[in-house]
């Protein structure tokens, strides 16, 4: 008769079996961005007021990088990237912040920040860089553009995402980086844009970011799309320790529905996400996605843009069900963790980034 241990390591090595095969094979393929050099941009200050002035400023300086990494790709003959750089480079496009090394990380915004009285930041996941930029922006444009005037969606790819061929996907590891870089960045946007309603939209391996940055997030509330679970071993929205809304969304055909929620601990680092946020025992509010697939939920005319669109106005969202923003806050916030300056957006000191992606 097999002994209680070896019943145990039979269980870990099944569970890790399963959360590989469901997290890395559906999207398995997926190319990391290529390692073209990038100049270590330029140090900036803080913003202290989003006035059109001073937003103008930063906008050009974020210009002025990518230029620069423009011309450093195009003399490593990388025709390809240069021109995507150009691209950006263009003066309709507003970056407060640039760093093309590694892979890229970027924070652009969309619509008015400056008169903008609500504000979405996008947290994007695995497999998000230069290379696969375009899909992130596009998820941005579309939630704009829904929102409509007055206000402001800012894609924050300001961490190096997992690749999916990469151990990392199956951790939090990369997310506890993030973390204090996301809260860092909502603490200065809340300092200058202190009226405004903002929210941050978590995508797959960004809802872990956003739960893991959850307690020292300042915002109105956090919704989690496409989410594979949330990285810790509460089984309740109360494990996440904030006073936001908590919202939580799948859409009809989205494979992550059959990811294991667990978290297998190894000797050499704990494999899963844990609790799943769409079900009823979890206490997020649920939010009608439709029927799309794990990267629909931003598409244009979906069920889900549209109803993520209503969460960050703070409208009410037909066919949503129990959970935080139904019932008010379930916890208090604890304070933010001190963390060092992020260059993703008003900070001084340049970090670095490395490969991310759109997962």
């Amino acid at each position: 008769m097999p002994s209680r241990p070896r019943r145990g390591a039979l269980r870990r090595t099944l569970l890790t079996a399963l959360v590989t095969a469901a997290v890395a094979v559906p999207v398995s393929g997926a190319a990391g961005a290529t390692a073209v050099p990038a100049p270590t941009p330029a140090a900036l200050a803080p913003l202290t007021a989003a006035t059109p002035a001073l937003l103008d400023a930063r906008y050009a300086a974020g210009r002025a990088d990518i230029q620069a990494a423009e011309r450093m790709a195009a003399d490593y003959g990388d025709q390809k990237r240069a021109a995507e750089l150009g691209t950006l480079a263009q003066p309709s496009r507003h970056f407060l912040s640039f760093d093309g090394r590694d892979g890229g990380r970027t924070v652009e915004v969309f619509g008015d920040l400056a008169g903008a009285d609500r504000v979405a930041v996008l947290v994007p996941g695995s497999d998000t860089n230069l290379d696969t930029y375009p899909r992130f922006r596009a998820d941005a444009v579309a939630l704009q553009r829904q929102l409509g005037p007055g206000a402001a969606v800012i894609a924050w790819l300001g961490y190096p995402t997992p690749s999916t061929e990469s151990p990392d996907v199956l951790t939090t590891g990369l997310a506890d980086q993030a973390a204090p870089q996301l809260q860092q960045f909502v603490r200065e946007l809340s300092a200058i844009k202190p009226t405004a309603r903002t929210s941050v939209v978590c995508h797959s391996y960004g809802s872990v970011v956003c739960a893991r940055a959850a307690s020292g997030l300042d915002v109105t509330d956090i919704v989690l799309i496409g989410s594979p679970g949330v990285g810790n071993d509460s089984a309740t929205v109360a494990g996440l320790h904030t006073r936001a809304a908590v919202w939580a969304g799948r859409g009809a055909t989205d494979w992550v529905r059959d990811v294991p929620h667990v978290r297998v601990q190894l000797a050499f680092a704990t494999l899963g996400f844990g609790a799943d946020p769409v079900s009823p025992g979890y206490g997020a509010t649920i939010f009608p996605a439709g029927e799309g697939g794990h990267s629909d939920y931003l598409k244009s005319g979906s069920v889900a843009l549209a109803n993520i669109a209503r969460i960050v106005s703070g409208e009410p969202v037909p066919g949503a069900s129990g959970g935080s923003a139904a019932t008010g806050p379930t916890a208090a916030p604890s304070a933010a963790p001190a963390s060092t300056p992020s260059r993703a957006f008003p900070a001084s000191t340049p970090s670095r980034a490395q490969e991310a992606d759109h997962a």
